[in-house]
């Protein structure tokens, strides 16, 4: 499938029913807000963001303030804006498989039903990114798509550790990368009108995006069924191994000419 036929499906899916996911993107961007807004607005406060302030003539009390704002902003973002961001991605992978509308409800029950299970997920994939972009910027970005199938098989396949879905992700993206970063760019069109309605019109790109990531997601899916079957279904054709019969040896006796008598 090529990336219009994802759109497409995404489309279709999200017929009737976009309201309520431009609701769900909209909770989900305001909890971003507020928990990065205190971070945000310190730093602009203190000059760091522009550059007008030297960080080392920073104070000891803004440095400790800084600190602990950056701080809780990240203990923050592990441990709500990661099970949301699972959530998220689920529940819109819901609609597409059923049609489920529930989509801020379904954000919230998939994201947080296995919650430790999710935030590791999400934490273990993040280090291993960060630590391929810190190594090269390329690399990051290759890993970026090897693990994009991650979220998904969190939530699928509870019984898989975290280190196991980040594995089974990079299996059903090899030699899919390239269509899944081919489909992200289709959407830069959209996302630079998005820049014109000062960010509003990402209430309505995110679930195109998301969604139609979703149909990426069911797409391999069904692609790893068929080549099961079609391997199992080989497997059974194979004729079996023909037997050759064992002869037991025969008794000469029994085939010899036999000595007639005349009585």
């Amino acid at each position: 499938m090529k990336s219009r036929d994802y759109k497409r499906q995404a489309r279709a899916s999200l017929k009737g029913n976009w309201g309520a996911a431009a609701f769900a993107v909209f909770i989900y961007f305001v909890i971003m807000a507020v928990i990065l807004t205190p971070n945000i607005y310190f730093r602009i406060s203190s000059g760091l963001t522009s550059g007008v302030t030297d960080p080392a003539a920073l104070s000891a009390e803004t440095i400790q303030s800084l600190f602990a704002t950056s701080s809780i902003t990240s203990l923050l973002s592990i441990f709500l804006v990661y099970p949301l961001a699972v959530g998220l991605v689920n529940a819109f992978k819901q609609l597409f498989r059923t049609g489920d509308d529930k989509i801020a409800g379904n954000m919230f029950s998939s994201g947080f039903k296995n919650y430790a299970h999710n935030v590791l997920g999400m934490f273990h994939m993040g280090i291993l990114i960060t630590l391929w972009t810190l190594l090269l910027v390329i690399p990051g970005i290759i890993k970026l798509f090897s693990y994009a199938m991650t979220p998904y098989i969190l939530v699928d396949r509870p019984e898989l550790s975290t280190r196991e879905a980040i594995h089974e992700s990079r299996r059903m993206m090899k030699g899919r990368k390239w269509s899944l970063f081919c489909l992200e760019l289709s959407f830069i069109g959209w996302a630079l009108l998005c820049v014109l309605t000062l960010g509003i019109g990402n209430l309505w790109l995110a679930p195109y995006i998301y969604t139609s990531q979703a149909s990426f997601y069911q797409n391999i899916l069904e692609e790893d069924k068929a080549a099961a079957i079609a391997a199992e279904a080989a497997n059974s054709a194979e004729p079996e191994p023909v037997k050759l019969r064992e002869f037991e040896a025969s008794n000469h006796e029994d085939y010899a000419p036999k000595e007639e008598t005349f009585e």
